[in-house]
């Protein structure tokens, strides 16, 4: 590994938390020495992927950071890491297996991969759904600030059946006893044939969506535990080509 570029990657990844650093504070949260971490950030601004503000001092994420996941997203980055995890998922499940990915009040469809058989159910590349629609949005929005979610979810909860939780302050409920547990399970909640098992998938220490087996009610049933375990397994083994927890 090369030092000072390992250097230059943490000063970037230090953006997550927060949106402005000053050199001082930005050399003490790394660790580093201060005339270290300001030729850095002097570097990082030269290749446009931090910017400063000379009043102030401080800098903040640049154009090139749009630009290269602009790029990644382009290039099916996401999609070529995830596809065979889901296709190995599908065949052990003999359900299809699916990754989704948020998508402001929403989340997507990124990756589907149907079963094989001639019973399944298949899901649509790019379609959107509230985030309250089933297990797959609940692994996502469970492990977000409970006033982010607020923020995202303000106003009416669409109802799609009588399972649908339509009340934000029980939805909160349900996000806690998903994070105790790391999974999410519904019956019906969006689809009221489809039973749904999804564990969140992390990148960097961040959640960057779920992976989700859907099937029938009837033939998910009786191999709920063991398909629980294979999507516990499919999210950690993504997650660990992604970058996974820090």
């Amino acid at each position: 590994m090369l030092q000072t570029a390992d250097r230059a990657l943490q000063v970037l990844l230090a953006f997550r938390d927060r949106p402005d650093w000053g050199v001082t504070e930005l050399s003490r949260a790394l660790g580093l020495d201060k005339s270290i971490t300001q030729r850095l950030l002097v570097t990082l601004v030269g290749r446009g992927f931090v910017t400063a503000d000379p009043a102030s001092r401080r800098y903040r994420l640049g154009p090139a950071v749009s630009v290269l996941a602009r790029a990644a997203e382009r290039g099916g980055s996401l999609e070529a890491a995830a596809r065979p995890v889901l296709a190995e998922l599908a065949r052990q499940a003999g359900e299809s297996a699916i990754l989704n990915v948020p998508h402001g009040a929403f989340y997507r469809c990124a990756v589907a991969v149907d079963a094989d058989g001639p019973v399944r159910y298949s899901a649509t590349v790019g379609e959107t759904i509230p985030a309250h629609g089933g297990a797959a949005g609940h692994a996502i929005f469970a492990f977000y600030p409970e006033a982010e979610v607020r923020r995202l979810l303000a106003g009416r909860l669409a109802r799609f059946n009588e399972h649908t939780v339509t009340d934000l302050d029980r939805l909160l409920r349900r996000y806690a006893e998903i994070r105790d547990e790391g999974v999410a399970i519904t019956h019906g909640e969006f689809d009221a044939n489809v039973t749904s098992v999804a564990a969140p998938c992390y990148a960097l220490g961040e959640v960057v969506g779920s992976v989700v087996v859907i099937g029938t009610q009837e033939r998910m049933e009786d191999r709920l535990d063991s398909v629980v375990e294979l999507v516990r397994e499919a999210a950690r083994r993504l997650g660990s080509i992604l970058g996974g927890p820090e």
